[in-house]
C-alpha cells in the first residue's frame, strides 16, 4: 500500500515536515510505502477554467500538478499538509489541489484522505476544514485522530516540543493504515460502493 504526502509548506525541514515525518515512522512500521512531495516552495498557479483537462485529460499547465497526478492515481491514501497563512492553508498548496482534483478523471472513491496543519497559534481549524473539502467531494473517506489534525511551532523545529501534536499525527497514521487496510479488504469482498449517474442540479433558469 502506498501514501502520498504533500508538504504544503516552503520549508522543507519546517513543523509541517516533522508531522509528516512522524506519520512516517507508524506508516514504514505498518509496512505502507511513504512518499513526501514538496510542493510549497513551487511555482504554481491556479485554475483558469478553461477546461482542457476534459479534452486532453491532464492540466494545460504542465508543471507539479501533472507530475503528481499519477502518483495521486496509484496511492491508497493522500496527505494534505500545510502551515497557516491568515487561518487558511499555503495559497500554493491550494492552488495545486484545486487543480489537480479538477484536471484529474480517475475515480478517487475510497482512497483514504488526511489533512494536516501546522501554526504558531491559531487558525489551525479552519485550515483543517478546508483541507478536508478536497477529501469530501472526491468520496474519499477522511482519516481522523484523538484531535484535529494539528501541530504548534513558530521556528522549525518547534514542533518536536509538542507533545500532544506529535502524538496526534502518530494517532492519525495509524488509524489512516488501518481504514486503507479495512477498504483494501472490503474491495476484495465487496468491490467498491455502486455509483449512480451525477445529476448536476441548477438553480437559476
Amino acid at each position: 500500500m502506498k501514501v502520498l504526502m504533500l508538504n504544503g509548506s516552503p520549508h522543507k525541514d519546517g513543523n509541517t515536515y516533522i508531522a509528516l515525518q512522524e506519520m512516517e515512522k507508524v506508516f514504514t512500521e505498518e509496512g505502507i510505502e511513504v512518499e513526501i512531495v514538496q510542493v510549497g516552495n513551487k511555482d504554481i498557479r491556479g485554475c483558469i477554467a478553461c477546461n482542457s483537462c476534459s479534452e486532453k485529460g491532464k492540466c494545460v499547465f504542465d508543471d507539479a500538478v501533472n507530475e503528481i497526478a499519477p502518483k495521486f492515481e496509484d496511492c491508497d491514501g493522500l496527505v494534505a499538509a500545510s502551515p497557516v497563512y491568515y487561518a487558511s492553508a499555503n495559497a500554493t498548496l491550494v492552488a495545486l489541489l484545486d487543480r489537480l482534483f479538477y484536471s484529474t478523471s480517475f475515480d478517487k472513491t475510497m482512497k483514504v484522505g488526511a489533512s494536516v496543519v501546522a501554526a504558531r497559534r491559531g487558525g489551525l481549524s479552519a485550515t483543517f476544514d478546508e483541507l478536508n473539502k478536497y477529501f469530501t467531494i472526491a468520496g474519499m473517506p477522511v482519516a481522523s485522530s484523538q484531535y484535529w489534525n494539528s501541530i504548534h511551532g513558530r521556528t522549525p523545529g518547534e514542533a518536536l516540543q509538542d507533545a500532544e501534536g506529535l502524538q496526534t499525527m502518530r494517532t492519525l497514521a495509524r488509524n489512516m493504515a488501518f481504514l486503507m487496510k479495512s477498504i483494501q479488504l472490503g474491495k476484495e469482498a465487496f468491490g467498491l460502493p455502486k455509483k449512480e449517474k451525477v445529476t448536476p442540479t441548477h438553480f437559476i433558469r
